[in-house]
């Protein structure tokens, strides 16, 4: 199986080549539960073969604002296939514990339209599995830094990956 990772300063965007969930690499097993939905994310049939920022939110935290800042990110890449991931989290003590607070905080006040998923744990043992795989920065690194989105234009460039038999 043949898979590239890239990782962006905030950010995570990771590249997988392969469309099958037994092909599926680690980063892309199991799924997430949406935010304020019924429904889970597929993590490998939703973002198989996409490039994907994979992003750790916090409604109240400081960097809050940057919602508009991840949306605008969205809204510019989303035509050339890139995929944003908004993973909540209340690790940081900044998460409301209510997910139709969340929704409104994401969807009304920032009029986000990227995915986003249920609050989960991001660091530590029982961190959901997107933050075991991959490696993380600081998150003083704005959606609009130049260099993530030279990364980005540059992950957008790159071909995907495919598997071989």
């Amino acid at each position: 199986m043949l898979m590239r990772w890239l990782a962006v300063p905030a950010l995570l965007v990771a590249f997988t080549g392969l469309a099958q969930a037994a092909d599926c690499p680690d980063l892309l097993q199991g799924s997430l539960p949406k935010l304020h939905a019924r429904e889970s994310i597929d993590l490998c049939q939703r973002f198989a073969d996409k490039p994907l920022v994979v992003v750790n939110t916090a409604s109240f935290c400081g960097f809050a604002p940057q919602f508009k800042s991840l949306e605008a990110l969205n809204q510019r890449f989303k035509g050339q296939g890139l995929e944003v991931i908004g993973v909540p989290s209340n690790d940081f003590k900044q998460e409301s514990k209510d997910g139709a607070e969340t929704a409104k905080v994401c969807y009304v006040n920032y009029g986000v339209t990227f995915t986003m998923t249920e609050p989960q744990k991001v660091r530590g043992e029982e961190a959901t599995h997107l933050f075991k795989v991959l490696a993380s920065f600081s998150s003083l690194t704005k959606p609009d830094d130049p260099e993530l989105i030279a990364a980005v234009e540059k992950a957008l460039a790159s071909p995907p990956l495919v598997s071989t038999p």
